[in-house]
């Protein structure tokens, strides 16, 4: 069994990550990365690492998330990286490791993150992602009282990182060589390059499914609140629908400028999807539209509307009567007359500490048992 080991370039050198093949003789780096048979990730030297962020410097921080940091990165050839690094606390994250490893890998899309290579050794384990420089979604939509970021992001803008994002995940749906539900979509999973485009991330909680398969059930329910299908949040039940879920959401916060979560101040008890089909039964839809993005066309008022009916039709409480992300990528290219809505899935905020990511992971993250949902019938 052979794998990848990142070499030096030497001077002169021309080209992209440049490496050569090292015979590996630790049984649990095979373990972890060839569990595949199909699998070949590239292992970056551990030193290599530690040079580009600086030894994993706070000037070089990103971020940070359930799986652990995330660092920026520019290597001895001068490409920029993004380093996530595994955090030795976490008792999910080797699984999350080992199945992006496995997944990324073999994914290759334009609205997908691109993963360059992983790196183990000893207790450190890190996954190496291609550099975004424009950070994630949710820096640029949620921006609070702060108008300066979400001006970066006008209605054009907006639209084309609301397809991008669908392209991305009907790649995963129908389009790749396998078949991955993902299960966490939402804002700061999606990052965006230097002109906006953006790209789907952080695959720990994906699934693969068969050719032939159309839902799972699982016991262990994980993923981030607000994101979440009813059937999934509350029976354990995913498929490509529940993706799409997360998908009218997201297309919702994308257009309102608001948090799936983040109740209306009107009426404290009701959620952005329920606020939505509110105004959208009255008549009113484009009261929810984000004001940096408005000062429009009639054209554009009616393709914003147009993506608010997509979002709704994503979020029906059933699954079935979700549309696939080939029907969102159709519908939202042609001007083709688009079905009524049925009543959403209201998620209310309800008892739940204001944290937002649902795992088992931790005892610092709730369980499934602490979350409130409800149905609600509307007026």
């Amino acid at each position: 069994m052979v794998c990848c080991l990142m070499k030096r370039k030497r001077k002169g050198s021309t080209g992209g990550i440049a490496h050569t093949i090292l015979r590996t003789n630790s049984d649990s780096q095979r373990e972890i990365l060839y569990e595949d048979k199909d699998s070949s990730v590239p292992i970056f030297d551990v030193n290599d690492i530690f040079d580009a962020t600086g030894n994993f410097s706070l000037g070089n921080k990103l971020g940070q998330g359930g799986f652990g940091s995330v660092y920026k990165g520019v290597l001895f050839d001068g490409q920029e990286i993004a380093v996530k690094r595994l955090s030795q606390t976490s008792r999910q994250g080797i699984e999350e490791f080992k199945n992006e490893v496995r997944l990324v890998s073999k994914l290759q899309h334009k609205n997908l993150a691109r993963l360059f290579g992983c790196c183990i050794h000893g207790d450190e384990k890190m996954l190496v992602y291609e550099y975004l420089q424009n950070r994630s979604l949710d820096f640029f939509i949620f921006v609070g009282s702060d108008k300066t970021q979400g001006l970066q992001l006008d209605w054009p803008r907006r639209f084309e990182i609301i397809i991008g994002i669908a392209r991305g995940l009907l790649y995963l749906h129908q389009d790749s060589r396998m078949k991955i539900i993902h299960r966490d979509l939402k804002a700061s999973n999606v990052l965006l390059d230097a002109a906006m485009n953006p790209k789907i991330s952080d695959f720990g909680l994906a699934r693969l499914f068969g050719e032939d398969q159309t839902e799972a059930n699982t016991n262990r329910v994980v993923g981030t609140y607000g994101y979440m299908s009813p059937e999934y949040a509350m029976g354990g039940l995913y498929s490509t629908k529940s993706d799409a879920f997360s998908f009218g959401v997201l297309t919702l916060e994308i257009l309102s400028g608001r948090r799936s979560n983040q109740c209306h101040q009107e009426s404290p008890s009701i959620s952005l999807i329920a606020h939505v089909w509110e105004l959208w039964k009255e008549g009113r839809a484009m009261d929810i539209v984000d004001s940096s993005t408005l000062g429009g066309s009639d054209s554009t008022d009616q393709v914003m509307t147009r993506c608010i009916q997509i979002g709704l039709l994503c979020v029906q409480e059933s699954p079935v009567d979700r549309p696939t992300m080939s029907d969102v990528v159709f519908m939202l290219g042609n001007a083709t007359t688009l079905p009524s809505p049925k009543k959403p899935a209201f998620i209310l905020q309800g008892k739940y500490d204001d944290m937002d990511t649902i795992t088992t992971g931790s005892s610092a993250i709730p369980s499934t048992n602490r979350v409130t949902l409800s149905t609600l019938v509307p007026r």
